[in-house]
């Protein structure tokens, strides 16, 4: 089994669920944070779309990265 890349801030990425945005590219904005601080297991992408602005939050499992941020 491949083990995905690893994500980082800035990446662009395909959603692939949910399918209210499934096909749509969005940008990592980070990790998902727990009310004691601990990290999420989920993922906070901004969704690049013209007419919203919208934030979602998914698993690893839910987008695939197509663009590394270059440092």
């Amino acid at each position: 089994m491949q083990t995905p890349d690893p994500v980082k801030v800035g990446d662009k990425v395909l959603i692939l669920r949910p399918f209210y945005v499934t096909g749509k590219v969005g940008v990592v904005c980070g990790r998902e944070s727990h009310s004691d601080g601990q990290s999420s297991i989920r993922w906070l992408i901004q969704v690049e779309d013209d007419e919203e602005n919208i934030v979602v939050s998914l698993r690893r499992n839910e987008f695939e990265v197509i663009a590394p941020e270059l440092e």
